[in-house]
């Protein structure tokens, strides 16, 4: 049953076909002859089909045009040398002999459509010659031609392809030589074609590599219509926009486009100014009316070409029109001169070459000559010879692999043949060959050396592995043209960039868009390789090549905005300005205020010492040395616990500053201002620890809400960014909570300086008030200059910010230590016999007579009253009395307080002695 579904798949075939096969089967003679002026037959045992661009394509009607003189000569003889070597080879298919069949395609897929039909002729061999007689009476004389066991071929992808879809009807396999479109990898379509080069996709990757080794990323492509132009350059353009090359146009030259036409493609692609390349797939024919059309308008140095292997290495695209071709870069599939078929090709001759039938017009048209009697044109004088002068040779870039399809066909059939009969074959029946399937399957499988030392093998697709040879047209000389290999491709590019050579010094410029400046983003216009430039922001780097993003924080762009780098830290250094200042102005009050601690230590129980108020003198340098140390951890690289310290430290020691100051005014005010109520019943709260306890309440507000201000907000460092240029490493804190601890601190101030101002007028030997106000009206005038200094460096120079809070700290300390302690210090080390007590009635009643006034008026009426240390008092007059007696004595030392500028009297009496020691009393 699976014969015969196979009969009538075949017989279907043969009846689609009938109609076509009759036009080219008239039977009007008696013979049909074995030669035909388009046909090449030598008999053999085994036939070898060969498809060759013998001519040009025709022009006005014509089926075909003038001799091919390397593309097509050259390929053709090259078969021939092959098939002679091949019979001559003992090792390779000994017994058989090799015919062939070869037919003449005139460039044209339609008329190598017709052509082929020779080959299907030769398929059917089951006319029966009885069925027919001459006129004369007499049998038909039938002569069939041998079938082809496979065919060589064809040059062009557009005849392959047309070519190909008949062969595959009557599985008659086909090796191409130069056939390189991608859709002839197709094995749906095609199954039974394969070829010794490598597709256009292979191409196509190498040429956009080339490209892009010349920094070409905006070019024009030219195409011929058909499948090797258009999927060429489809392939090219597949793989060039992975590659960031775009195309500015693609053009199509047509089948039958005029010269007009042509001329026409040119001035398009004159016309864009930025894409000076053209890619080009296109057939040699048309190539070389390119480069006429551009010769003609006289832009030769306007356009360069990157061209596939239908131009490759040949002379015929070039000739006439090298100028115009000069800086051309070219591929071709890696090939090798072949020096025994240069030896054979030159010996031929008119005469000795007798097979080839188109051998005589290439001979005429290489030596300008006629071989027949023609009146017109010189005789061939018969001493011409290829090579001569005016005629050069040179080897046809594709001769290696006509002569590789041979082999590969040849091993193929040697294979099969060796697995079916015994070497020799002389008498193996040839029959198997008859199957285009098996014969398929063992060229798909062949694997030797070729003529030119390389591999020769098909992939799965049937398809040669992809490697090429670059070239370029160069003028080696003055009027001397020639290709100049500069390289080769297999896989990825190599270049020679010591043998390229441009039109100009450099090469050609085709970039649609200058690279963008350091910086700057890209902004596409329509393609991928046109663009604008946008500048990136100040604080952005740029991500790609499209898109600016913001440095993340901490970091900043580096100079040219490609990456983000980390912003350099700063702190004060030990050696700057910034921070020396600061430490020996603290350093020094720190010491000083140390020698006072030790001072009021020493001296405690001398008059001086006592009339200070001992208790809140104390709280008083602590809060300063305090202050002083605050100011140290403020310049000091920050963490978790400097921060800690700083934040209740700033707050606290202020506090203790100002709030003792606080304690003393209010309690100088509240004495002098009750008056003589003050002789009767002492004023509330004014005794020592009862000062303590008030300076301690006040702190502690302070300290409350410093340790709530942890609780809610815990300490911690972070990092400022400082003029978008560096970082600075500072505490973590809530403004909000600063300026409240700030203001609680003004707040005490400002009621220490009211009081200051109140106390100012009290007497002489009790203006410790006045020593006070002077502290405040300094520190009101510290922070008023401070101010503006810090909340203007704020967000600025943090040296400034940082030094200035500190200064401002320590000043407000150093005023405090020098305008209250200094005068003390100053009687207890420089003038201790002033470091007495003395009577102060004489002082009381100059300085404040109101009081002195007040004292007679009561002491008239009350009598005499005598004193807590045994003293009695009659009359403020009775001065002699009183020498020994203070007014200190009266209020149990509630008023022991100094005069800043005279602490015994305007006397100056040095006999006084102490004679009565203070009683400080309780509350």
């Amino acid at each position: 049953m699976h014969n015969v579904l196979l009969v009538c798949d075949r017989m279907q075939k043969i009846c689609s076909l009938y109609i076509i096969i009759s036009v080219f089967l008239p039977v009007h003679d008696a013979t049909i002859p074995l030669k035909d002026k388009n046909k090449i037959q030598i008999d053999g045992d085994v036939i070898f089909g060969g498809l060759f661009p013998m001519h040009e394509k025709g022009q006005s009607g014509k089926s075909c045009g003038t001799i091919k003189k390397e593309k097509g000569i050259q390929r053709m003889e090259a078969m021939l040398f092959a098939i002679d070597k091949i019979n001559a080879d003992e090792n390779l298919l000994p017994g058989i002999k090799l015919g062939v069949h070869i037919l003449d395609t005139c460039s044209s897929d339609t008329y190598a459509l017709e052509q082929c039909m020779d080959f299907i002729k030769a398929q059917l061999t089951s006319v029966d010659v009885t069925d027919y007689r001459c006129d004369s009476g007499t049998n038909l004389v039938y002569a069939p031609a041998k079938p082809v066991v496979g065919v060589i071929g064809a040059a062009s992808s557009t005849v392959s392809i047309m070519v190909a879809n008949i062969l595959r009807l009557f599985q008659i396999p086909q090796i191409s030589y130069s056939s390189t479109s991608i859709d002839l990898s197709d094995k749906s379509r095609f199954e039974y074609f394969s070829r010794v080069v490598p597709p256009d996709t292979f191409q196509a990757q190498a040429m956009v590599d080339i490209a892009r080794a010349f920094n070409w990323n905006y070019v024009s492509t030219l195409a011929d219509e058909g499948d090797y132009g258009v999927k060429g350059i489809g392939a090219f353009k597949d793989r060039s926009t992975e590659a960031g090359i775009c195309v500015a146009q693609s053009l199509t030259i047509l089948r039958d486009d005029p010269d007009s036409r042509v001329e026409q493609l040119v001035a398009d692609l004159l016309r864009n100014e930025r894409a000076r390349v053209v890619v080009m797939f296109v057939n040699e024919d048309n190539s070389k009316r390119v480069l006429k059309a551009l010769l003609k308008i006289n832009k030769t140095s306007e356009l360069t070409f990157l061209a596939s292997d239908s131009w490759g290495a040949k002379i015929h695209p070039v000739k006439g029109q090298e100028s115009a071709a000069e800086g051309a870069v070219t591929l071709l599939p890696k090939r090798h001169v072949i020096k025994e078929f240069d030896e054979y090709f030159t010996n031929l001759t008119a005469e000795s070459n007798k097979r080839n039938i188109w051998f005589k017009e290439f001979w005429q048209e290489v030596f300008n000559c006629s071989l027949t009697n023609r009146t017109n044109i010189k005789q061939c004088s018969g001493n011409e010879y290829i090579g001569m002068k005016g005629a050069p040779y040179n080897q046809e870039g594709l001769v290696q692999f006509v002569i590789d399809s041979v082999y590969a066909l040849a091993h193929a059939l040697h294979n099969l043949l060796a697995d079916q009969c015994t070497i020799p074959f002389t008498n193996c029946s040839t029959s198997s060959l008859r199957s285009g399937e098996e014969v398929l399957k063992y060229i798909r499988n062949v694997s030797f050396e070729g003529v030119g030392g390389d591999l020769v093998q098909f992939n799965a697709e049937g398809d040669g592995f992809g490697k090429y040879d670059i070239f370029q047209y160069q003028q080696t000389s003055r009027g001397i043209y020639k290709y100049v290999r500069i390289g080769d491709w297999a896989d990825r590019l190599h270049l020679n960039t010591q043998q390229i050579k441009w039109k100009q010094k450099n090469a050609p410029y085709s970039v649609c868009s200058e690279p963008c400046p350091s910086g700057f983003a890209r902004l596409e216009k329509g393609l991928k390789c046109c663009w604008g430039c946008f500048q990136c922001a100040f604080n952005q780097y740029l991500a790609d090549e499209y898109t600016c993003k913001d440095c993340p924080e901490g970091s900043k762009p580096s100079s040219n905005q490609s990456t983000c780098t980390p912003l350099p830290v700063l702190s004060l250094e030990w050696g700057s300005f910034w921070m020396l200042l600061p430490v020996a102005f603290t350093s020094i009050g720190a010491v000083l205020t140390v020698l006072v601690i030790a001072v009021f230590i020493r001296y405690n129980e001398t008059p001086v010492i006592m009339a200070s108020g001992r208790e809140l003198c104390y709280v008083l340098l602590v809060g300063i040395l305090m202050a002083y140390g605050t100011s140290i951890i403020m310049l000091v690289r920050p963490t978790v616990i400097l921060c800690t310290m700083r934040r209740l430290g700033l707050g606290v020691s202020l506090c203790l500053i100002y709030a003792a100051m606080l304690t003393k005014t209010n309690r100088i005010y509240r004495i002098f201002n009750n008056g003589i109520k003050a002789m009767v019943k002492r004023p509330s709260y004014t005794s020592p620890r009862s000062q303590i306890f008030i300076c301690f309440g006040i702190v502690s507000v302070q300290i409350v809400g410093g340790i709530t201000w942890l609780g809610f907000e815990k300490p911690a460092t972070m990092f400022v960014l400082q003029n978008q240029e560096y970082l600075v490493l500072k505490c973590r804190a809530s403004q909000t909570a600063i300026i409240v601890s700030l203001t609680y601190n003004i707040v005490l101030i400002i009621i220490c300086t009211v009081y200051g101002v109140k106390t100012r007028k009290i007497p002489q030997n009790f203006n410790e008030a006045k020593c006070i106000a002077f502290t405040m009206y300094s520190t009101c005038i510290v922070w008023l200059a401070f101010i503006p200094i810090y909340f203007g460096a704020s967000g600025g120079d943090f040296k400034i910010e940082v030094t200035s809070l500190c200064m401002c700290v320590s000043i407000s300390a150093t005023v405090a230590l020098v305008c209250v302690f200094a005068p003390k210090i100053y009687i207890v080390l420089l003038q201790p016999h002033k470091n007495v007590r003395q009577g102060a009635s004489t002082s009381l009643k100059n300085n404040h007579p109101t009081l002195s006034r007040i004292l007679s008026d009561q002491a008239e009426s009350l009598g005499p009253f005598p004193f807590q240390n045994g003293g009695v008092y009659t009359h403020p007059n009775q001065t002699t009395q009183t020498t020994h007696t203070t007014i200190n004595d009266v209020f149990n030392d509630d008023l022991d307080d100094l005069s800043c500028d005279d602490a015994t009297g305007e006397n100056g009496d040095d006999s006084s002695v102490k004679l009565n020691p203070p009683m400080e009393a309780d509350i």
